[in-house]
């Protein structure tokens, strides 16, 4: 799950510093610092995640033998094939239930340690986790395997909503949209990772797949050397921590110039805008009738990601495309055309959210896994080899729409209920594929076929494009659908703000005079 920047906030502080400021260039805005704080971030936390996703696959016939022999040595006989399916299933999906814990941990974790700390502090999580599962051959438990595999999750709970919320408080408001997607580019790239190490010539053999699972320390570490030499966000140092000298200087190592006194100003005005507002709770949210159909979006639009089937392609990849009567010697090397694909349609996707919009890609994305999920049971109902062959996966980068959808009391309370569905629906579909291959066996696909068609029919029909708007101009277009006046909805999103019109359409200036904040009504 990657949080999306907070869309509304220009728009509080176009109220209060009157209006937009003239951009720079968008080369201008990629300083040497931010460069190094995004690669290093995503490296060592988003890329992480991808990399866990796929790593599970190439190793899982040697693994499951490694089960069975634990289990005959313990036992004195060898486990029958329903368990040691159960077993394995657990093993892939338990990793979500980690992620889960860690989506509700970090949001105290992030406020006291702050966002920066958070990410170095999270390695830990991997460097533990990286032991445990390397080491469970050698110490015969595939229990540590599996603890490993939920210590891993957590930290990919807690990376994913750590690095959005540094990346986008860190990054010029001109190019925040373009630097989320590294986020999701350093997924696809670990997947595709995941992928490469596995091969045969690599880490993919009996003797050698525990250093699959060991190869995790390395982004981990790199993160914990670079990372420490670069500031903390420094919307956390002004508006947690007070600290305007060092968000100043954090300011300029980011932006890469002198004068920050602007961005210190736009801090400061949104966090007098939002000073008064009280966090609103999950039950909260959930009893707004103002909001109620930007959840029901939300939930669904992050339960079809993850029941759409593409993590269970990333889990079981070979077992599918061995279903399609591929060779198993040739299954590695044609699974690397489908995190090659992801990869480039991370990228490309990066490359034009801002031009088409989050609508098309969403729904374009989910019909396109429709199309491949038809061809796919083609070719598994027919054995069609050569279609196998060439098949590849190209679905859209998920945009979550969380962050646009919610004003800042409410957001805190969004993403939880995003990411609680988000995780669970990562478990269910890494636990239970093997079991629904097992039972309609070449028709399988056709579940998530159907679960894509329900996902972009319900988008076409409720999600309005929220690329250039405004959460004023988003929560109008879900007025109507809310049964909500659209005074009563802009109410909902400024509760704090009992003003005239004349009042409100007022401009605001503030300047920093030694740590102190003095306004003037233009």
């Amino acid at each position: 799950m990657e949080p999306a920047a907070a869309p509304e906030a220009d728009t509080l502080v176009a109220r209060e510093a009157g209006g937009r400021r003239p951009g720079r260039s968008a080369s201008s805005n990629w300083s040497g610092s931010l460069i190094v704080a995004s690669l290093t971030g995503a490296f060592g936390s988003s890329f992480l995640y991808g990399y866990n996703l796929s790593v599970v696959n190439a190793p899982a016939v040697y693994i499951k033998k490694f089960y069975n022999e634990t289990w005959e040595r313990r036992y004195g006989f060898s486990v029958d094939e329903s368990t040691l399916t159960l077993l394995w299933s657990v093993t892939v999906s338990i990793f979500a239930i980690g992620g889960l814990v860690g989506a509700i941990i970090v949001t105290p974790i992030v406020k006291f340690f702050g966002r920066k700390c958070t990410l170095l502090l999270n390695n830990v999580f991997a460097v533990t986790a990286a032991i445990l599962m390397s080491l469970s051959q050698l110490a015969g438990s595939f229990e540590m395997l599996i603890l490993g595999r939920i210590i891993m999750g957590v930290d990919a709970g807690i990376s994913l909503s750590a690095l959005p919320m540094y990346l986008s408080e860190i990054s010029p408001k001109e190019i925040r949209g373009s630097l989320g997607q590294v986020t999701a580019i350093f997924i696809c790239v670990g997947v595709f990772t995941g992928q490469v190490l596995g091969l045969p010539e690599i880490f993919g053999t009996e003797s050698r797949w525990p250093f699959l699972f060991g190869v995790i320390i390395v982004p981990a570490l790199i993160q914990v050397v670079i990372l420490p030499f670069l500031p903390e966000s420094p919307r956390y140092l002004l508006l947690e921590k007070h600290n305007t000298s060092k968000a100043e200087k954090a300011f300029q190592t980011f932006l890469g110039k002198d004068d920050v006194n602007q961005e210190v100003e736009e801090v400061l005005a949104e966090s007098r805008v939002q000073r008064n507002t009280k966090l609103v709770s999950v039950l909260q949210l959930l009893r707004t009738r103002a909001v109620r159909w930007q959840v029901i979006t939300v939930v669904v639009t992050m339960g079809c990601y993850q029941l759409c089937g593409l993590n269970a392609i990333w889990y079981y990849t070979n077992n599918i495309f061995s279903e399609a009567g591929i060779n198993r010697e040739t299954i590695p090397y044609v699974t690397l055309s489908t995190g090659a694909v992801e990869t480039l349609a991370a990228v490309s996707s990066g490359l034009v959210i801002e031009r088409l919009g989050r609508r098309p890609l969403l729904i374009g994305g989910f019909g396109l896994m429709i199309v491949f999920f038809a061809v796919l049971t083609v070719s598994l109902t027919l054995q069609v080899r050569l279609l196998s062959r060439i098949l590849f996966l190209f679905c859209g980068i998920p945009f979550v729409l969380t962050g646009e959808f919610f004003q800042q009391s409410q957001r805190p309370a969004a993403f939880m209920v995003a990411g609680t569905v988000n995780w669970l629906s990562n478990f269910a579909v890494g636990l239970l594929f093997p079991f629904i291959q097992s039972g309609l066996q070449n028709y399988c696909f056709l579940v998530f076929a159907a679960i894509c068609f329900a996902g972009a029919t319900y988008l076409f029909f409720v999600l309005p494009e929220t690329k250039n708007k405004t959460l004023s101009e988003i929560s109008h277009a879900f007025a109507k659908r809310n049964k909500v006046s659209l005074e009563m909805q802009e109410m909902n999103h400024y509760p704090e703000e009992r003003k005239s019109s004349a009042e409100q359409e007022s401009n605001f200036t503030s300047s920093v005079d030694n740590g102190e904040t003095k306004q003037a009504i233009v």
